[in-house]
């Protein structure tokens, strides 16, 4: 349904996306992720049509996005990071204004605008200005206007940023219920977002994608899936250094005692050290914790997050071709 090619966008001499490649199966929720500047939603608006590509193609239901952009935007809903609301309209008259807009016949309109307020749950609200609406439901209003004409692709930009606990997952029920049916891009630096919600991820660091995978795949093949949680009395830091320097250790990284339920010591810390596939190097860790004079009171199996894959793969400099566009094949086990 998308598929992106060797897509790069240079400013001056400044490349803010370099060789993004992927893929986006019908139906599926791709997540694109990446931390703050990393080339997001520089290629979110090259896949809408409101960027060219310095180079490389792309295409969505078969169409190229600069060579057909016309057939591209009607067969796609895009919601960019701040929704493209008009405050002093309501929200009926101002899905309706987007349906005429989006090419939607005069004898269909009242049905797709229907439709779109009831798969956004905005009923009680559809003669409701949209100034006095809730942020929460401002972007469900975005998101009703991608969905309005029912594109079979929709690209949705940051759709939970802002939004208090309660109203992401309003949000991320929405986004899940549209799957299937539609073809979706999630672009995200929010990692929860990403893990209970796409099915297929791609990581994007620096302007280069850097895997592309399932995230239960990407935790196996980068981290073997596992790692350990070590409590001990010193200071992070020297403690990191030298657990970083162990044979089979990828990770290490220090556990914020704040919000989690590790008591708060001056002299105590808290480490996650996650393991490189098919080593064992739990024994060497607490030896070497040992040995360079560290207290160790506690060292516990942990399984490994879609957030240490995250952080391994846009902190270090790494050839990660071996696990680009591995994702199972339609009818094998993920």
């Amino acid at each position: 349904m998308i598929e992106v090619e060797h897509l790069s966008k240079i400013y001056g001499s400044t490349p803010a996306i370099t060789d993004v490649t992927f893929n986006v199966e019908p139906g599926e929720i791709l997540g694109f992720l990446g931390p703050n500047g990393a080339g997001k939603t520089t290629t979110m608006r090259i896949l809408a049509g409101y960027l060219p590509a310095t180079k490389g193609t792309a295409k969505i239901a078969g169409f190229d996005v600069h060579e057909n952009s016309l057939a591209v935007r009607q067969r796609i809903g895009y919601l960019p990071e701040t929704p493209p609301l008009y405050p002093d309209m309501t929200v009926e008259g101002f899905l309706h204004f987007v349906a005429r807009i989006k090419g939607v016949s005069a004898g269909d309109r009242n049905h797709k605008v229907t439709a779109a307020i009831a798969r956004c749950n905005l009923e009680d609200k559809r003669k409701v200005l949209i100034r006095k609406l809730s942020k929460g439901y401002r972007q469900r209003v975005g998101i009703a206007q991608a969905i309005v004409h029912d594109p079979p692709a929709i690209i949705l930009d940051e759709p939970t940023v802002g939004l208090d606990p309660r109203q992401i997952i309003d949000v991320r029920n929405l986004i899940k219920s549209l799957a299937g049916t539609h073809t979706i891009i999630l672009s995200t630096h929010i990692l929860p977002e990403v893990s209970m919600t796409c099915s297929r991820v791609a990581i994007i660091n620096r302007g280069k994608v850097v895997a592309t995978n399932t995230p239960e795949n990407l935790m196996t093949q980068l981290t073997g899936g596992s790692g350990y949680e070590l409590e001990i009395e010193g200071e992070a830091s020297l403690a990191k250094q030298v657990l970083q320097n162990i044979s089979g250790v990828s990770l290490v990284e220090s556990i914020p005692t704040s919000g989690s339920h590790h008591p708060v010591s001056a002299n105590r810390a808290y480490l996650r050290v996650i393991s490189q596939p098919g080593s064992e190097p739990g024994k060497d860790i607490a030896a070497t914790i040992v040995r360079a004079g560290f207290a160790l009171y506690e060292m516990r199996r942990v399984s490994a997050t879609l957030e240490d894959v995250f952080l391994q793969l846009t902190t270090e400099e790494k050839n990660l071709e071996s696990i680009q566009d591995s994702a199972p094949k339609e009818g094998e086990a993920a």
